[in-house]
């Protein structure tokens, strides 16, 4: 019998969520995802040191502050080690735009054109690429104004259907439910204990595909956030499914039938939500304290991250300077 992890493919795209090139070497994911802590790490590790030792060469070269250049230099690695990672995958790799931009609609937009305009100038076209925005309100209004123009955009850190709906409204191509982030605010609360029949986190994303397949909506539904492989089993079937190299490879050496959990041709009809205006939206999270909380928590945690890996290449850059 095939492995879990094969059975899978089959009825889902496998993606990749890590930075890790060597990882994706090996499992041969569709598609890979990163994220600011998955882009530290990978900084971090020696076998790509000639990767930042570019980009660290390329930004003593640019005029302006240090405070502009160093921040460039960042996206310059984030563009390489997706430029490394698009020559591995088939498919789609996601390129996330600042954390601390998860606020503001016209820096978004701006960093995101940026983003693919640098991909472009290695010979890499917007259709490789997924630009990575967090689901606040004026992240789902930037990813509104890309995809108009071309650019098809992942939204990450989504936990509710208030946001998910919104997505789906904005023409957003892909949402990226979390699955783990939720188990985890519901065990803190006392709930529990799960079975991935039962966790909330793939309940939402159930909930949510329904929604989306009983309305005929496009937006690709891409789980994300596992805890365990109990809540990828889950979600067998799920449009797209992103997936740590830990839970691929416990995947790939487990054994026994995988059975399909979810699919367009069975889900029921439901009464759709009411159209998300930014009014709506806002009090729809805030009833949801779930959301609330895991969405804010989030972007503080990748703007921690983006902060480190900018504090790592201002120190680089010193040393450079003192050698």
């Amino acid at each position: 019998m095939p492995s879990k992890l094969d059975q899978l493919r089959a009825m889902t795209v496998v993606v990749a969520d890590t930075g890790d090139l060597d990882a994706v070497r090996r499992l041969k994911p569709q598609d890979c995802t990163t994220n600011p802590t998955l882009l530290l790490k990978a900084v971090e590790t020696p076998a790509y040191g000639h990767i930042i030792e570019e980009a660290l060469a390329w930004g003593r070269s640019q005029g302006g502050s240090r405070q502009d250049v160093v921040s460039a230099i960042c996206d310059r690695l984030a563009v390489a080690f997706g430029a490394e990672l698009v020559n591995i995958v088939p498919g789609r790799v996601s390129t996330e735009v600042d954390a601390d931009l998860s606020f503001d609609t016209e820096a978004t937009v701006a960093k995101a054109r940026a983003i693919i305009k640098a991909y472009e100038e290695r010979g890499i076209g917007r259709e490789k690429i997924l630009i990575k925005i967090a689901s606040t309100w004026e992240g789902i209004r930037a990813a509104e104004v890309l995809q108009k123009e071309g650019i098809d955009c992942n939204l990450t850190l989504l936990f509710s259907q208030a946001q998910a709906q919104a997505c789906a409204e904005a023409g957003v191509f892909l949402i990226s439910p979390f699955v783990g982030r939720i188990l985890d605010w519901h065990v803190k609360a006392g709930g529990g204990p799960y079975t991935g029949e039962t966790d909330p986190g793939v309940l939402s994303v159930r909930k949510i595909y329904a929604s989306y397949k009983a309305q005929g909506i496009k937006t690709v539904v891409m789980g994300a956030s596992f805890r365990n492989i109990g809540e990828i089993e889950a979600l067998a079937g799920c449009d797209r499914l992103t997936i740590s190299p830990a839970l691929l490879d416990e995947l790939a050496n487990a054994q026994g039938d995988l059975p399909r959990k979810l699919s367009a041709d069975t889900v029921e009809t439901i009464q759709p939500l009411p159209r998300m205006d930014e009014k709506s939206f806002r009090f729809a999270l805030n009833e949801d304290a779930m959301a609330t909380e895991k969405l804010a928590e989030g972007i503080r945690s990748f703007v921690k991250d983006l902060r480190s890996l900018r504090t790592l290449v201002a120190q680089r850059l010193d040393e450079a300077k003192a050698a």
